[in-house]
C-alpha cells in the first residue's frame, strides 16, 4: 500500500463527509433563499470541491496533472468527454467556466454516496443506467437537455476505459440530447487518468498519473428534430456523432504520439 495514496483517500474522504453536511445546509439553503443567485452559488461550490480534489491528488498523491483547458460554458453548450477515472467529474468541472455543468450520471450514484448523491439531486443531474437505457431514461435526459440553463456533459462510452483507449460511443443518450435543441459542442479528451478507475487504485497508483487534456471545437450540432426516441435512426445525427467520436479518437492518437490508423 502506498502511504501517499492512502493519505489522498483520507483527505478526499474527509471533504466528502464534511462537505455533505455543508452542502445539505448552507449551500442548498442559500440556493433556495437566493434563487436569483442559485447558479452562481452552485457553481462556486462545485468549483471549490473540484479544485480541492485535484489539489489533493496532485500535491499529496503525487500525480502530474496539467492545468485544465478552459471550456466556455453557457446554456446550449454540450461537452462530450471520454471516461477514464474517478477524477473525470472534477476534471470537467474544473475546466468549465463560468458556470457549473449538468452531468449525465450513473443512477447508482444517486444514493448512498456522501456529497455525491445529494449533489446529483441538488444539481439536477440526469441519471441513467448506461448498460440498459430504458425509454423513460431517454425521455428524461432529453427533457432536461431541452430546458437546461447550464452546460450539459455526457460520457458517451458509458463506462470507464480499462486501458485508456476510447470505447465505442453508446448512442441512446447523446442522440436524445442532440435531438432536444441546437448545441455548441466541445469534445474534451483526457489521457493518463485510467490508472485510477476506482478509489482502491489510489492506494498504489496515484503517483503514476500523467494527466493531460485536449479540447476540440466548438462544433455546431444539426437542427434538432425533437424525436428523442428515434434519434438513433436519424442519419444526420448519426453522422455528427461519428464526427465527434472520430475527433476524440484523433485527439487521443495525437496526445499519445501514435501513428494514425490506416
Amino acid at each position: 500500500m502506498n502511504v501517499r495514496g492512502a493519505l489522498t483517500i483520507f483527505v478526499i474522504g474527509l471533504v466528502l463527509v464534511l462537505g455533505d453536511l455543508v452542502q445539505r445546509t448552507l449551500i442548498a439553503g442559500s440556493a433556495r433563499l437566493f434563487p436569483g443567485r442559485r447558479i452562481w452559488i452552485l457553481s462556486k461550490w462545485q468549483q471549490f470541491y473540484a479544485t480541492y480534489i485535484l489539489f489533493a491528488v496532485r500535491h499529496i498523491g503525487g500525480a502530474t496533472i496539467d492545468p485544465p483547458v478552459r471550456v466556455p460554458g453557457k446554456a446550449g453548450t454540450l461537452i462530450v468527454m471520454n471516461h477514464q477515472s474517478v477524477l473525470d467529474i472534477p476534471l470537467v468541472v474544473a475546466a468549465v467556466r463560468p458556470t457549473y455543468p449538468r452531468i449525465v450520471t450513473r443512477s447508482r450514484y444517486a444514493r448512498g454516496k456522501p456529497l455525491i448523491s445529494h449533489m446529483v439531486r441538488l444539481y439536477q443531474y440526469p441519471t441513467v443506467d448506461p448498460r440498459a437505457m430504458k425509454k423513460r431514461d431517454v425521455l428524461r435526459v432529453a427533457d432536461q437537455a431541452a430546458t437546461s440553463d447550464v452546460p450539459m456533459v455526457i460520457y458517451p462510452e458509458g463506462t470507464r476505459s480499462k486501458t485508456g483507449r476510447i470505447g465505442r460511443f453508446r448512442r441512446a443518450g447523446i442522440s436524445a440530447i442532440l435531438a432536444a435543441r441546437r448545441w455548441e459542442v466541445y469534445v474534451v479528451t483526457i489521457d493518463g487518468y485510467w490508472v485510477l478507475r476506482t478509489l482502491d487504485d489510489f492506494l498504489s497508483r496515484s503517483s503514476r498519473i500523467q494527466g493531460r487534456m485536449r479540447v476540440s471545437g466548438p462544433f455546431e450540432s444539426p437542427s434538432p428534430t425533437g424525436e428523442h426516441e428515434d434519434a438513433r435512426e436519424d442519419p444526420i445525427l448519426d453522422a455528427f456523432i461519428e464526427e465527434l467520436e472520430q475527433t476524440m479518437r484523433s485527439a487521443m492518437v495525437d496526445m499519445r504520439g501514435e501513428a494514425p490508423a490506416a
